[in-house]
């Protein structure tokens, strides 16, 4: 298992898509683009419905050169498109899990690569070194990626 945590990249004054949703939701969008690109399949792991919600709108707002085809869970081909967005478990397999939630997740053995977020407020970093310290507790030993 390969894990990864992302530090936030500066946020483009400029993109009003991008001011508009939290950076993690953001920068998750941009992953999915590129891990799409690479022929990976996602499953991008939410707090909450109106989380994964949001994330499916940003993807929607891409521009027709860099769609994304992705679905809410449930929704969508059986086996679900490429990149699957939920609030619950997966039920498909997947490579890649991007995790939005403020714990690991119990099913978190079930994907080759992790991809994490250091949150941007100093007050939320805390939750990352706790997710830092459980990956160090299972074996692994996550990488910092400064996101671009």
């Amino acid at each position: 298992m390969q894990v990864q945590f992302y530090l936030p990249a500066p946020a483009d004054p400029a993109d009003p898509v991008q001011n508009a949703v939290p950076a993690m939701i953001w920068q998750a969008c941009l992953l999915c683009a590129e891990l799409y690109r690479n022929n990976q399949k996602v499953f991008v792991y939410c707090a909450n419905q109106q989380d994964a919600e949001q994330l499916d709108e940003v993807l929607w707002q891409f521009d027709a050169h860099s769609f994304v085809p992705h679905n809410l869970a449930g929704e969508g081909p059986a086996r679900g498109a490429p990149i699957e967005i939920s609030w619950l478990p997966p039920k498909n397999s997947r490579q890649v899990l991007i995790n939005l939630t403020s714990t690991v997740p119990v099913f978190v053995n079930r994907f080759s690569q992790i991809i994490e977020f250091v949150p941007q407020a100093e007050s939320d970093k805390d939750i990352a070194r706790q997710k830092y310290k459980h990956y160090r507790q299972l074996g692994v030993t996550p990488q910092t990626v400064q996101a671009s």
